[in-house]
């Protein structure tokens, strides 16, 4: 069940769905989210909500699709303090386009700048403070976060929005069971709960599909990020099964993946290309997502294995693996998104960027095992952490982020391949007088 309630001056309308929301509230005018030269477009919409409070003439223009998103916006500053022990990490997340990441504390949240690496703005709550889950939009001051720890902020089961340019939040949404994941579009907000997603549209906060998933602890879920109508994954209903929902022409689209439960699944930017792992951990295969094709097959490792994080490169050119063996793999493909490099280009990739065994020429004889396509460049971490990987906009780099607070930044030979070099290593948990 969700409702939804606003601050705004117009009454939101809640949707009738199997959710039931109840009826939303409103109150009079409120100044500006954000001054016009500031204002961005989080539009997406809420899942099971409680209670959403926004302010939605003002809101609306903030949310304005048509304004460029990766515009800078004033920011607040990092707020410095005296020397404390180092805060607990919950949660970790990269924006839609790799270039900040967003850290969930026991004390609040922090934003942080990849390239060149540096603390934007961090906030502490007075009380409790904990948040479990933070969504960035962008490079906006919106963001989305979820209570978590032993003393949530907010309680679990609420999406709270902010607007940081405020210092508060500007939304709330209320759900029966907590929020595993939240995924923020221009247009539309994606929460996720152990078996149901819930897509709102952002401007008027209108409920505009709910789906049902097979039990999904982690909060599976990937929306494409480009121009147009938006295109989501999830889990299916069988084990193994991935959902694909292509809102441009209405259809969806049911891929079994794996026969293995999905442990880890990412999209291209544009949506085109979809990457899947399972609890196995040991091989990922790429699909198509218009047909569900099975485009490509690559080998993490013999051994069974934990999938942190995929990441496709903005090119989707390269794959990257983040497993619990403390390994990140970098894998070259052989099909590219649409608009990509020429057939010369392609060319060489298939040749140079997917090693395979050895033993190749005996494909059909010998084990599946033996003619792998193997990863082209590695980069070896602690082990015993969590890491969550992505490309940089650096060409031919990896950073890599650790739940214990660690940001590398790796280069990979695009054409021999073998062991990264690390360019750059920090932990972010430090003050910020250490960076």
């Amino acid at each position: 069940m969700a409702t939804v309630s606003a601050f705004s001056s117009p009454a939101w309308q809640n949707p009738d769905s199997d959710s039931n929301p109840n009826s939303t509230s409103a109150s009079d005018s409120a100044p500006p989210l954000l001054p016009p030269q500031d204002r961005h477009d989080p539009t997406d919409s809420l899942d099971s909500f409680s209670s959403m409070s926004l302010q939605d003439e003002e809101l609306t223009r903030q949310l304005d699709p048509n304004r460029d998103l990766n515009a800078h916006t004033t920011l607040s500053p990092p707020q410095h303090s005296p020397v404390t022990p180092p805060p607990s990490l919950f949660y970790l997340s990269f924006n839609q386009d790799h270039a900040c990441f967003a850290a969930g504390t026991d004390r609040g949240f922090r934003i942080y700048n990849c390239d060149p690496f540096r603390e934007i703005f961090r906030r502490d709550f007075d009380r409790g403070g904990g948040v479990g889950v933070v969504e960035m939009l962008f490079r906006c001051n919106i963001l989305a976060f979820v209570g978590g720890g032993h003393e949530p902020q907010y309680p679990p089961n609420k999406v709270m929005i902010w607007d940081d340019h405020q210092s508060r939040c500007i939304g709330e949404l209320s759900f029966r069971s907590d929020v595993r994941a939240v995924r923020l579009r221009r247009d539309r907000i994606v929460v996720v709960l152990e078996q149901k997603i819930f897509v709102y549209n952002f401007a008027d906060l209108k409920l505009m599909h709910q789906i049902e998933t097979i039990a999904n602890p982690k909060g599976l879920c990937s929306v494409s990020q480009g121009a147009g109508a938006m295109l989501l994954v999830c889990p299916g209903l069988q084990k193994g099964q991935v959902r694909v929902e292509h809102y441009a022409s209405k259809r969806t689209k049911f891929i079994m993946a794996h026969d293995s439960r999905i442990a880890c699944f990412a999209l291209t930017q544009d949506g085109h290309l979809l990457a899947t792992a399972s609890t196995k951990g040991t091989l990922v295969r790429l699909f198509n997502t218009a047909d569900g094709t099975l485009l490509q097959e690559v080998r993490r490792g013999a051994d069974r294995a934990e999938i942190y994080s995929l990441a496709f490169s903005a090119n989707a050119q390269w794959l990257a693996v983040s497993s619990d063996k403390g390994t990140v793999h970098v894998f070259g493909l052989k099909v590219n998104s649409e608009s990509q490099e020429n057939d010369t280009t392609r060319t060489a990739v298939d040749a140079t960027h997917s090693p395979s065994s050895s033993l190749s020429l005996l494909k059909g004889v010998l084990p599946k095992y033996f003619s792998s396509e193997w990863s082209v460049a590695q980069f070896r971490l602690v082990e015993g952490s969590q890491y969550t990987v992505a490309f940089g906009h650096q060409k031919n780099t990896v950073v890599i982020l650790g739940m214990d607070g660690s940001f590398y930044r790796c280069q990979f030979d695009p054409v021999h391949g073998g062991e990264m070099t690390q360019l750059e290593y920090h932990n972010f948990l430090n003050p910020p007088s250490v960076f």
